[in-house]
């Protein structure tokens, strides 16, 4: 059973929780969690403060609106100075923009220590951006005026500040993928890059792959830095997923010559300049550069690359263990690849990741593979960033890549993926949805997944036909919608108490704090698991979809537990965070209206996770598990309305925490009470007026919308969207929260990643 994992960034492990509410200590082996290791993960290892130094925003000519753009994504009013010696900590808690022609003169000689510098560069100005500011600023950010990304920069500035991580969720999942671009042109990928990315964890760029047009119909040898930069952009606009950034060398099946390592540290230590997440840093370098560059990392992370062609590299040799060693120095991951000539060769590797697992176990993550066909098993069987193809791609990267629908193949044909049934909960109110079932069998389509999803609709009373879903040999998990209440799931029939020996299910700490079930995830037996009370044949519904289950197949296997989670809170936080940087919560008001608890829980966890500093509430009762955590205040009167709309959320003069009025206000009321809706939002609604010295006050409030007015048109008294955006929010709605959590549920399910963009375009809302 895995333990609670406590909301704030890497505390002391909680003990775990089960459905008893009893305390088991147990030790999971993070290689052989399920799905939902990441979702632990992402609480753990996600949002932090980040760095604390002044942010200082170099613009060039005319540009100087991005400042204000910077400030309001991170939630911080801004100044213009005349240059960067006139930054002092009183600009503390402020963006200060610097023109780069001011900025040119000071930029060496400042304080590093105080401020952290942003070099903006608007490609309409042209390329390359200035060569002396690119060099000397600590981060750069490309970005064109029409269109304009602001998730780009949402996503930059989170990452190399350090507000949110990628790493950490991605090491805590049972496996990993990143497809590699190997296109000339980004341009070639872009019109699929939704479908080519579905399965994978993370998205290569191989520099040393792209081919520049000098004219003619000629292209140079090697891409310039302006070049490059600009694919970046335009790769970095498309998809959300992390970029690892490739600069592969002649001798491992690569185009950049070997003749200057200090090219591929000019390259490399831009990539980091320019936010990318992985670092790929060959270990053939020298050592000055791999220290220098993993010194001077940041938030990115290097991936040390190893490859041999030879033919004659032997996995149990002392050579091996002597790579890893130099390699783990200066990496948080270590990337070793072989060509082998036999097929035993690929258990040799095998036996080289446990020997190199229990004798280094403080060691970054191994990842190993044997290229050529022969290697192929052994990408079936390496967990941490496997790199994979996929049809639509030009070239593969390397010999003997497979793509995640092969492997995964390849895995159900050896019994290690086994054939589930997934099924789609759902109940009679949810009949005019929009049908489930063809996105899901779309989805394990293109990930090659063997499993049968199927949607089905729970009796009106009891939840006996949950359990008797859950309780099958071939039971593979399955998704709520609605939500069902945890204390309603305690007082059913006693198959999910009789699980664990009577400690019943596993819950995640969201799934405890919000009350609210919407996955049940299956965890498969481990070898310190306790073994669960065997479970009696269940009852047979009506109309089962798969058919009746006969005796052999009936019955979880014992050893198996279930995990009750919360995908939804998930998708209300990406949501919130796609256009805005995390900081932008921290400290301020929100406003939360609902019918009930259990409407607001969701959102209330979420906020908390925002480091959010009060909560003012309509329409509900606060649960107590967020009354000691969140300092809460019922809207019970117009005075108490009129004090939210002038008082920071602190109850004091602040350029921070809100002033003005709360910050973000959620909606969970139905379309029948949209009027209501509309009501609070225009009280604490106004034109963003801008300008410099604005702060949170002055910048666009953001509003979401919770309700899905699908099916109930006629009950909808005016959008309340509209009316956001109107008074001057950002508004978001049900179908970005529906698909960010939809993308959740499926990590959560099957353990892979299917994008957000790939997602709405599967629905038919396409994202771009």
């Amino acid at each position: 059973m895995a333990a609670v994992q406590p909301l704030e960034p890497l505390p002391a492990p909680g003990q775990p929780q089960s459905f008893g509410r009893s305390a088991i200590a147990m030790d999971i082996d993070i290689e052989t969690r399920p799905p939902r290791a990441s979702h632990e993960m992402t609480i753990r290892g996600g949002l932090q403060q980040g760095d604390a130094r002044i942010v200082v925003i170099i613009y060039g000519p005319g540009q100087e609106q991005i400042v204000a753009v910077f400030a309001e994504v991170l939630g911080k009013p801004y100044r213009l100075k005349g240059g960067i010696r006139d930054v002092t900590r009183d600009d503390q808690d402020w963006v200060i923009g610097v023109s780069a022609e001011s900025a040119k003169a000071e930029i060496a000689s400042r304080n590093k220590g105080l401020v952290v510098i942003i070099n903006a560069h608007c490609t309409t100005l042209g390329m390359p951006p200035d060569v002396y500011l690119s060099a000397q600023t600590d981060y750069e950010w490309l970005y064109t005026e029409a269109p304009f990304f602001r998730r780009d920069l949402a996503r930059f500035v989170s990452h190399t500040l350090g507000q949110l991580s990628h790493h950490e969720t991605l090491m805590a999942k049972p496996r990993t993928y990143f497809i590699s671009t190997t296109f000339p042109d980004v341009h070639a990928a872009l019109p699929n890059i939704d479908i080519l990315t579905v399965g994978s964890d993370a998205v290569e760029i191989r520099v040393d792959l792209l081919k520049e047009p000098l004219g003619n119909g000629q292209f140079s040898e090697i891409p310039s830095l302006s070049y490059v930069g600009e694919q970046l952009m335009l790769l970095r606009q498309r998809t959300e997923l992390p970029i690892i950034f490739t600069t592969r060398c002649t001798k491992e099946n690569g185009r950049f010559p070997m003749d200057n390592p200090d090219l591929f540290y000019e390259y490399l230590y831009r990539a980091i300049q320019w936010g990318v997440e992985y670092i790929d840093v060959e270990l053939w370098l020298p050592e000055t550069i791999r220290r220098r560059l993993y010194e001077q990392r940041g938030s990115s992370r290097i991936m040390s690359a190893f490859h041999d062609f030879s033919g004659t590299f032997k996995w149990p040799s002392q050579r091996a263990e002597s790579i890893f060693l130099q390699s783990r120095r200066y990496a948080d991951i270590v990337k070793m690849i072989a060509i082998i000539n036999g097929h035993n060769e690929n258990f040799e590797l095998e036996y080289f990741r446990s020997k190199i697992k229990a004798e280094y176990p403080d060691s970054p993550p191994l990842s190993a593979v044997n290229m050529g066909e022969t290697g192929q098993f052994s990408r079936t069987l390496n967990k941490v960033f496997t790199p994979i193809t996929h049809p639509l791609l030009p070239i593969i990267a390397a010999p003997g890549q497979m793509g995640a629908a092969e492997i995964n193949q390849a895995l159900a044909l050896v019994g290690q993926l086994p054939k589930k049934n997934i099924y789609g909960i759902t109940s009679s109110s949810m009949r005019s949805a929009i049908p489930q079932a063809p996105f899901y069998e779309k989805c394990f389509n293109e990930l090659g997944l063997p499993h049968h999803f199927a949607v089905v609709e729970r009796q009106p009373k009891g939840l006996a036909s949950i359990e008797t879903w859950c309780n099958q040999r071939n039971f593979g998990g399955a998704y709520l919608n609605p939500a069902v209440s945890l204390a309603n799931l305690a007082t059913s029939t006693g198959f999910f108490a009789s699980l664990n020996n009577g400690s019943g299910p596993v819950l995640s700490e969201a799934a405890r704090l919000i009350g609210m079930v919407d996955t049940i995830v299956v965890r498969p037996a481990t070898s310190s698991s306790s073994a669960s009370t065997p479970s009696s044949p269940p009852r047979q519904p009506n109309g089962d979809p798969l058919g009746t289950i006969s005796s052999a197949q009936s019955g979880l296997p014992p050893n198996t537990s279930l995990v009750f989670d919360n995908a939804s809170w998930k998708g209300i936080l990406s949501t919130l965070t796609r256009d805005l940087a995390p900081s932008a919560y921290f400290g301020c008001a929100a406003v939360v209206l609902a019918s009930s608890a259990d409407d607001a829980a969701s959102a209330l966890f979420a906020l908390k996770a925002l480091k959010v500093c009060k909560v003012y509430t309509v329409g509900f009762k606060t649960p107590p598990a967020f009354a000691k955590d969140l300092l809460i205040e019922p809207f019970n009167s117009l005075e108490s309305i009129q004090r939210a709309r002038t008082v920071n959320s602190n109850g004091t003069e602040s350029i921070r925490a809100g002033a003005g009025a709360p910050f973000v206000v959620v909606s969970a009321l139905g379309p029948e009470k949209s009027n209501l809706v509309g009501m609070l939002v225009r009280l604490f609604g106004s034109p963003p007026r801008g300008g410099a010295g604005a702060g949170r006050e002055n910048s666009r409030r953001v509003f979401l919308d919770l309700a899905d007015g699908s099916g109930q048109v006629g009950l909808r008294k005016g959008d309340p969207g509209l009316i956001a955006e109107r008074c001057g929010f950002a508004a978001y709605g049900a179908a970005d929260v529906t698909a960010f959590t939809t993308v959740e549920t499926l990590r959560l399910l099957v353990g892979q990643n299917v994008p957000y963009s790939f997602v709405r375009l599967a629905s038919g809302r396409q994202f771009f």
